[in-house]
């Protein structure tokens, strides 16, 4: 099957790209609808990547987040016209003790490897999930981002000691938002306080007990443990700010990524005996919990709606650079792509 492929060839450069997919076996045919824009892409987009990186990397197709039809599931699974959530991360094996999202051998649209900006996805079944009726298509775009803050909340569960009363995420960005609201839905009673640097996006917050300014040293409060979700420039100040207000014993859930090594005081984490652990990615475990979320918390899907930025109808490769263009601009939110292509 011939397939359209839209790359990005050279920073802010987009060229489209005729490719011949093979249907055979029992892969599903998904037609994209909606596709969200993620800061990792914006890094390819804008070239802040490595020299190394981007001439290892491109030409490449961008997104890994987004939706879409199916148009044929030999399996039998998904019917014609089902919506679905696409899972970016592609296993070829898999471990009792790593997760998929985790394995050196899985495969991640958009990093690598070619993402969701092509005519039509031709993917296994097992990477995608139905997405239950009702769920507005622009949420939906950035279900993605959503199951990121689900695994790492998912990882607390498993590795933080059991008093959770105070909790605090570190980040007044979309991820921050999405972590703090995930411990809402999944923890009512549990005091929830974000650290920021903008006020203005602190107020959106409305669902966190309360909101802190990080500058703002006079009394803040400890927490018992902690989620980082800043990353660039801000991971250094963030972790530091962490391991002085974290208790004894805490949990540091790190998010953020950094393209810079970032210093940690392994002093103060011995002392304490604090437990660092990485995130990143995650898994079709982590989809169905974000899609079962949707279905028993409504109110989830209108907090998430404020994070609806910029929606904008994409048929041409200018269409995509004004999209990407908006993105570069946006004060919050996720920007998303009407893919019409």
């Amino acid at each position: 099957m011939l397939n359209c492929v839209y790359r990005l060839i050279a920073p802010r450069m987009f060229e489209p790209v005729e490719i011949d997919v093979s249907t055979q076996g029992k892969r599903a045919i998904v037609r994209p609808t909606h596709l969200s824009i993620c800061n990792a892409d914006m890094r390819y987009y804008l070239g802040k990547r490595s020299v190394e990186a981007l001439s290892k990397k491109l030409p490449m197709s961008l997104i890994h987040e987004g939706i879409g039809t199916v148009v044929e599931d030999p399996t039998g699974l998904f019917s014609r016209g089902d919506r679905v959530v696409l899972l970016p991360n592609n296993p070829h094996e898999s471990s009792e003790h790593v997760a998929e999202n985790y394995l050196s051998s899985s495969e991640f649209c958009g990093s690598g490897f070619d993402g969701f900006m092509q005519e039509y996805l031709v993917m296994p079944p097992s990477r995608l999930v139905a997405l239950p009726l009702g769920v507005d298509a622009n949420i939906a775009a950035f279900t993605e981002l959503v199951s990121v803050a689900v695994h790492a909340v998912t990882r607390f569960e498993a590795i933080a000691h059991e008093r959770r009363d105070v909790v605090g995420v570190w980040g007044d960005g979309n991820l921050g938002f999405i972590v703090a609201l995930v411990l809402r839905m999944l923890y009512p009673d549990m005091l929830i306080v974000v650290f920021g640097r903008n006020s203005f996006k602190l107020a959106d917050f409305t669902f966190a007990d309360r909101v802190c300014l990080s500058h703002e040293a006079a009394d803040l409060p400890t927490v018992d443990h902690a989620f980082e979700c800043c990353g660039g420039y801000g991971s250094a100040k963030a972790i530091e700010q962490i391991i002085d207000l974290v208790k004894p014993e805490g949990t540091i859930s790190l998010l953020g990524v950094s393209e810079n090594p970032v210093p940690v005081n392994t002093r103060m984490v011995l002392e304490k005996g604090l437990r660092l652990f990485g995130s990143s990615r995650s898994g079709r475990a982590d989809f169905l919990r974000t899609v079962q979320l949707y279905q028993e918390h409504p109110s989830m899907l209108e907090y998430l709606k404020s994070l609806v930025g910029d929606v904008i109808p994409v048929r041409t490769t200018q269409d995509m650079t004004s999209a990407f263009e908006a993105d570069v601009c946006k004060p919050m939110g996720k920007t998303v792509m009407q893919w019409n292509v």
